[in-house]
This record gives C-alpha cells, sequence and structure tokens, in this order.
C-alpha cells in the first residue's frame, strides 16, 4: 500500500515485481554513473583553461565513445528482455479469472467453477469501516491462493481500461473485443490495492481493483461459502 509522499515503489509482493524492482535499481545506478560522468567533465570543461591537443583529433577516444554506450545499452537490455518474457510466460496456472471492465466497476468469474461470479464495486465513503481507504476499498475483493500461480484474463465490455495492481506488478490493458493475458503469483498473504490505470470516462477513478492473498485452507473454505451463495 503506497503512503503519503512515498517516493520508491510499493513493496514487492510477487516474485515478478521483485524482479522488476531489481532491474529499476540496476538501471537507475547506470544512469547515475553516467550522469556523474558527465557531470565531472563539464566541470572540467568549464573550470580549466587548458587545451590538449590530443584530445581535439584522437581516433582512440572516438572508438571508445562509440563502443561505451553500445555495451551499456545492452546491460541494460538483456535484463530487460528476460522480465519482458517472463511477464508473458504462463505455466500450469492452479486457477482462471476473468475480469471484465465496465463503466465503471469491474466484474470477475472464476472461470474453473460454475456460476462463481461478481461485481466489484467501490465503497462509498460512507459505508467506510476502520481501516479501509478511501477511493480504493471495493464491497467485493478478488481473493486468490498465495503461492499459487493465477491466470487473469482481461477484456472490457465498453471502453478501455486497465486492470493494475503495483505491489504485484501486474498492468494490463482491457480492451473491448479482445481478451488479454496475464500472470500473477502472490508470495505473502496480504490485501493489495490497484486502480484501473487507463482513462475511461467521468468515474475512470472510482473503480479501484482489490486483491487478497490468502493460504490455500482459508482460499477453499471462502470458495465453499461462494458456491453455497450462488
Amino acid at each position: 500500500m503506497a503512503h503519503p509522499m512515498q517516493l520508491g515503489f510499493q513493496d514487492a509482493a510477487s516474485p515478478l515485481m521483485e524482479e522488476l524492482l531489481h532491474f529499476h535499481d540496476h538501471a537507475l545506478m547506470i544512469i547515475f554513473l553516467i550522469s556523474t560522468l558527465v557531470l565531472y567533465i563539464i566541470t572540467i570543461l568549464i573550470s580549466t583553461k587548458f587545451t590538449n591537443m590530443n584530445l581535439l583529433d584522437s581516433q582512440e577516444i572516438e572508438i571508445v565513445w562509440t563502443i561505451l554506450p553500445a555495451v551499456v545499452l545492452i546491460l541494460i537490455a538483456l535484463p530487460s528482455l528476460r522480465i519482458l518474457y517472463l511477464m508473458d510466460e504462463v505455466n500450469d496456472p492452479h486457477l482462471t479469472i476473468k475480469a471484465m471492465g465496465h463503466q465503471w466497476y469491474w466484474s470477475y468469474e472464476y472461470t474453473d467453477y460454475e456460476n462463481l461470479g461478481f461485481d466489484s464495486y467501490m465503497l462509498p465513503t460512507q459505508d467506510l469501516t476502520d481501516g479501509q481507504f478511501r477511493l480504493l476499498e471495493t464491497d467485493h475483493r478478488v481473493v486468490i491462493p498465495m503461492e499459487s500461480p493465477v491466470r487473469t484474463l482481461v477484456s472490457a465490455e465498453d471502453v478501455l481500461h486497465s486492470w493494475a495492481v503495483p505491489s504485484l506488478g501486474v498492468k494490463m490493458d482491457a480492451v473491448p473485443g479482445r481478451l488479454n493475458q496475464l500472470t500473477l503469483i502472490s508470495s505473502r498473504t496480504g490485501v493489495f490495492y490497484g486502480q484501473c490505470s487507463e482513462i475511461c470516462g467521468a468515474n475512470h477513478s472510482f473503480m479501484p481493483i482489490v486483491v487478497e492473498a490468502v493460504p490455500l485452507t482459508h482460499f477453499e473454505n471462502w470458495l465453499s461459502l461462494m458456491l453455497e451463495d450462488a
């Protein structure tokens, strides 16, 4: 959960988000080193009046400043491509959930079970209880078992939406007439909040996403209660 004045990312709750955080730190360190080198060179050029004739026309320096950026780009591209493929990988999911975007709420179907689905609306401020977050809490949460790969199919019924949960490292556009797919794995129990990340109309900021990761036994108990009510 993000807090006011937070500068960094939310705490990672999935292996994929941990990889994204590591890549962010890796790229940030490269940017920091490049910025320091450029600042040092600018400072030297401003503060000294000496001119080295060997630096004005040097094949060696031109070779270095051509090869060095290429090496830096490779150091950034290789881990980036690795994470890109990891994000698209779907290996034997234990559960499939279909998320459908509407103006302005989400509806969910647990497609492995018959007649298990519900609509998820934002809770009005006057209905919130202690500990619940304004504009982020919903009347129905998406409950998933922790440490289990979950396939989420994302689509929309009317306009473009986007299903995003930052702490799980997932974000997928919901496009009418198209079924997109993502995989999420929660490495710990907890309640993780997200919001629609595509401007979809007047109430775009009022369609939050709440994912609750629970132990498998608790998920089975919740499943039994939901199937009884269906």
